[in-house]
């Protein structure tokens, strides 16, 4: 995969010019406020009382909007709108982004502009109401719109064609313009993205997404169903063949694959922690894409750039979203990926050492390995199993505020299952660093009054309080020798720190517990001589994630390889810096009320973080270190 120069790519976009030819819509969001109790007195009927509303150019309008956010230095709207006021919006919302939306017909007769008009209900969507769905474009329309695009196309880089709806913009005499258009002027880069027909485009380069793409291989496949590797690679040979030209195929949270006459580029889905909105994603994924071809990109490094703008709108709740130049570089400078996601789902797919219960994923060299660095919690020690039990209710408690029994049973199984998600998705995190999220979760809620609202450091306390009363007691209960230190170890993890001692691998431990604490336990359990005081924890700061700082400290000893360290754990987040930095990934997924065993949740975390080897404990780790270092 591509690595991408920043500095290149967005100093190189703001000389490019695109022009987007398409279904320009507009999305009007009504926020409903369920509280508002009025009757009309001339029906007797409910009235629904708007308590705020918003307006955001939507299809080809939010690809211009993109491609204005991405910095492109300028961008030229052609299509049609209808004479009414969501027209009028149209063309003052696209000049006030900075787009040219000179090239915008006026149909006076017969068309509508699109609309789509969004009720939310406590942040749920209702069932939307779409304007324009009878438009039929006139023939003086169509001329006029392909005018305009001809007119400017000697001096443009790259177009946009955008086929959003089957009653908007497109006609068979628009296709057939455009078409012999584009044979014209090779020299642009047109870059299709059709929802209806994408077999009309010849000779472009066409952007599907999954679910499309196998539709036009030949599967019957519904919106949404989940189309597997194997199709999509079938499918992108098929469609490079058959339209002659480059392909790219969308796999939402999975990535993107694209192909042209040199090859096939892979490249996998960004990591996403928190609620996830996809609406317009689509759109900042072309106008990336089309961006930064028009700036001179070759197609992987295009798509690896597309694919990185994609992930910033996901994370855009309730809007039609768009990704800016800082909003990228933000998220690109030291990028989550997710690896492998079919493998993660489907453990029938597995792979084993042969009489091991040691699957592989990747496999590596140990042989040159002298540090290793274990997590803590659920890699060695148990004596925090069950944190997650702790942490749910404790959100759950802060979203809905100081009296939860009066919150609607729907709102409260929502913060519930927000809770949830983002518990499983932050796993390994440092704790402040999932209070970043409860906060940002507590304000989208609106439940809780701004005053009320904690900091950080504040919920934490909350949340520490409940938990240190959980390890206390195990502690206790180690102390008065009614419990083993066994009893609170992940079977044979000892054995396996001092096998690798005599191997002469130095040994680190690193976690996102507090490190006072960590210290502690590590002590309590016995082993904490084997690390010769290299143990380490957060320290309060949330700019410090005192993993990745380990991680850091112990390659910086290295060298520029990091291929001499071994990481261990069962949190997705020291695999995921093992995995960036060449170090050798190993994942722990293990059942932790038992202490051995597979715990198959953890396992589809592990494989998608970057694991190259997983275990389910370390009870075999006389033959498992055998086998890695040879």
């Amino acid at each position: 995969m591509s690595e991408l120069d920043f500095n290149r790519v967005f100093d190189a976009m703001r000389d490019v010019r695109v022009a987007v030819l398409g279904d320009f819509c507009i999305d009007h969001y009504l926020l409903i406020d369920p509280h508002w109790r009025e009757t009309s007195v001339e029906t007797g009927l409910p009235i629904r009382g708007v308590a705020s509303q918003r307006y955001s150019p939507g299809g080809a309008g939010n690809v211009a909007a993109n491609l204005a956010a991405l910095g492109v230095g300028e961008v030229h709207c052609v299509g049609c709108i209808g004479d009414d006021p969501y027209g009028i919006c149209m063309v003052e919302s696209l000049k006030k982004l900075g787009c040219d939306p000179a090239g915008l017909v006026l149909q006076e007769e017969g068309f509508s502009t699109r609309a789509y008009v969004k009720p939310y209900v406590e942040g749920v969507e209702e069932s939307r109401l779409d304007h324009g769905v009878a438009n039929r474009v006139s023939a003086e329309t169509t001329a006029a719109v392909a005018a305009h695009l001809k007119r400017m196309l000697s001096e443009l880089d790259a177009v946009v064609l955008n086929q959003q709806v089957r009653e908007g913009v497109w006609s068979d005499a628009l296709f057939e313009v455009v078409g012999r258009l584009a044979a014209e002027f090779p020299g642009v880069t047109w870059v299709v993205d059709s929802r209806d027909c994408p077999e009309r485009f010849h000779g472009m380069i066409v952007k599907l997404n999954d679910n499309e793409a196998a539709r036009l291989h030949g599967r019957d496949v519904r919106p949404g169903e989940q189309v597997t590797e194997d199709e999509t690679a079938a499918a992108l040979d098929h469609l490079h063949e058959r339209f002659g030209s480059p392909v790219v195929i969308t796999r939402g949270a999975n990535g993107a694959v694209a192909k042209d006459a040199s090859g096939v580029y892979e490249v996998p889905g960004v990591h996403t922690i928190g609620e996830i909105d996809t609406v317009g994603a689509g759109d900042t994924f072309v106008s990336a894409l089309a961006g930064s071809l028009g700036a001179g990109l070759g197609l992987e490094e295009a798509v690896t750039f597309a694919n990185l703008a994609a992930s910033v709108t996901v994370r855009k709740l309730r809007q039609t979203g768009t990704a800016s130049e800082a909003e990228i570089r933000e998220i690109g400078t030291d990028v989550d990926y997710v690896y492998d996601p079919e493998l993660a789902a489907n453990p029938r797919r597995a792979r084993y050492l042969d009489g091991l219960d040691v699957e592989i994923i990747r496999p590596r060299d140990l042989g040159d390995v002298r540090f290793a660095l274990f997590d803590h919690d659920g890699t060695i020690s148990t004596l925090r199993e069950g944190w997650e039990h702790v942490m749910e209710p404790m959100m759950v408690r802060a979203i809905l505020g100081a009296k939860p029994e009066e919150v609607d049973d729907r709102v409260y199984a929502r913060a519930v299952s927000a809770a949830r998600a983002f518990i499983d998705q932050s796993t390994g995190v440092a704790t402040l660093r999932q209070m970043q999220g409860l906060v940002r979760m507590v304000r989208e809620f609106g439940i809780v009054p701004e005053s009320d609202i904690l900091d950080i450091h504040g919920y934490k306390a909350v949340y520490n309080e409940a938990l240190m009363g959980v390890v206390a007691d195990r502690v206790a209960r180690l102390e008065r020798g009614e419990r083993d230190a066994c009893d609170f170890i992940i079977k044979g993890a000892v054995e396996c720190l001092q096998a690798l001692r005599e191997r002469g691998v130095s040994l680190v431990l690193a976690s996102g517990t507090d490190e006072a604490d960590v210290r502690r336990e590590a002590e309590a359990l016995g082993y904490a001589g084997l690390f010769e005081g290299r143990i380490y924890g957060a320290t309060g700061d949330v700019e410090h994630c005192s993993k990745l700082m380990v991680i850091e400290r112990t390659l910086a000893g290295l060298g520029d390889s990091g291929e001499a360290l071994l990481v261990c754990g069962d949190g997705p987040v020291e695999l995921r810096e093992a995995r960036k930095r060449g170090g050798i990934a190993l994942g722990v997924a293990s059942d932790e009320p038992r202490r051995h065993g597979w715990n198959m949740a953890k396992r589809s975390r592990l494989i998608r973080a970057g694991a190259d080897y997983l275990v389910p404990d370390w009870s075999q780790h006389e033959r498992l270190l055998g086998e890695l270092f040879g």
